[in-house]
């Protein structure tokens, strides 16, 4: 069973995030909160440690990991200086780099650079690329500060699956894997992954994963155009990979599809051999769906709101939920079209993907 904090000693208390930074220094794992998910951490310098990551998680060995820095302590200092902090990890930092992280860090923005040739290939999935963030959450950024290193931390579930936002959330997916310390900080306020904006290449800053922080709201802050994919004239395959770029993931066991508004019923028709039971979302902007004419079906309505951020912060254990209470099929409302949505709407649409019972799914795509 893995360690459990929250009632052996008070949550952030020194002595917990002591035995937390030795358990890493040990090459030990760490689930640990932040402000998106919950990672599973280990040492970026060890690569046995590292190992256990993708072990535990049953991740490709060539999918690329993420490191966590601290956001050093400011002082009398009125902006913090990024550039001692980024040195051993990164070949050089741009003025937009500094622009980025002076703007948005800590927080949930993931930035890819050149990698200092220090940089364990083991975490790189062998690219010559890292990412890297500084998270915001307090607890992490304790831990952080204490260990005094990078920590690679990616979600802490298994590869694929819907990404934890509690320690419980955690503790469920990992029942049984002895050593496994869990540091809990609550529930994670923004609730899905952080937006990755590509550096790399030193022309253009490409958004290689959207999140909560949006390409305009980055233009608005900083003046930095953000580019997407498709806008770049520039091969594909030499964008760098990264963390939730495969097509199935954040995936729920129970088939999950997308309805377009108002077509519930032309959803359902789509699925003759589901057998009775369907959990259905429905904005809270929106009257009940009485799906009468479906009188064999039993059908639950799931209120979600029609905030994006909200739906955001609510998504997998709302999906974590229903995935336990045994339906059959759940359907979710297309997202509305908007940058503050593409977030989730590129988690549901790999959520759809991947989701269904291990024989059906796609996790291989």
């Amino acid at each position: 069973m893995s360690r459990d904090t929250s009632d052996s000693a008070p949550l952030q208390s020194s002595a917990v995030i002591h035995e937390a930074v030795q358990t890493l220094r040990n090459g030990g794992l760490v689930a640990f909160p932040t402000e998106t998910v919950y990672g599973l951490g280990a040492d970026a310098r060890n690569p046995e440690a590292i190992k256990k990551i993708f072990t535990m998680k049953g991740r490709p060995s060539n999918h690329p990991l993420i490191v966590h820095l601290a956001a050093p302590d400011k002082f009398d200092q009125t902006q913090v200086d990024w550039v001692p902090v980024l040195a051993p990890w990164v070949r050089d930092l741009s003025e937009n780099a500094l622009k980025l992280m002076n703007t948005f860090w800590p927080g949930p923005l993931t930035l890819v650079f050149k990698k200092d040739k220090s940089v364990l290939s083991d975490l790189t999935g062998g690219q010559d690329t890292v990412a890297i963030r500084a998270p915001a959450h307090p607890v992490a950024q304790e831990l952080l500060r204490k260990f005094k290193g990078g920590v690679v931390a990616p979600s802490a579930n298994r590869f694929g699956k819907v990404s934890p936002t509690s320690a419980a959330d955690v503790r469920s997916e990992f029942e049984g894997e002895l050593g496994l310390m869990v540091l809990d900080g609550g529930d994670c306020e923004v609730g899905i992954e952080s937006t990755i904006i590509d550096l790399s290449s030193g022309d253009h800053a490409v958004l290689l994963r959207p999140g909560l922080i949006t390409p305009k709201a980055i233009f608005a802050k900083t003046g930095i155009k953000i580019y997407q994919v498709g806008e770049v004239l520039k091969d594909l395959d030499s964008l760098p990979r990264v963390s939730g770029n495969l097509k199935a993931h954040y995936a729920p066991t129970t088939p999950l599809r997308l309805y377009a508004p108002g077509r519930v019923l032309d959803t359902l028709s789509e699925f003759p051999d589901t057998k009775s039971r369907v959990a259905v979302a429905v904005w809270d902007s929106e009257s009940s769906l009485v799906l009468e004419d479906h009188p064999s079906i039993d059908v639950e309505e799931i209120v979600v709101s029609s905030d994006a951020a909200t739906f955001a912060s609510h998504l997998y254990r709302t999906l974590r939920d229903l995935d336990q209470q045994g339906w059959d099929l759940i359907l979710f409302p297309e997202p509305p079209t908007g940058e503050e949505w593409d977030g989730v709407r590129d988690r549901l649409q790999r959520a759809c993907f991947g989701s269904g019972p291990p024989s059906n799914n796609h996790d291989s795509n």
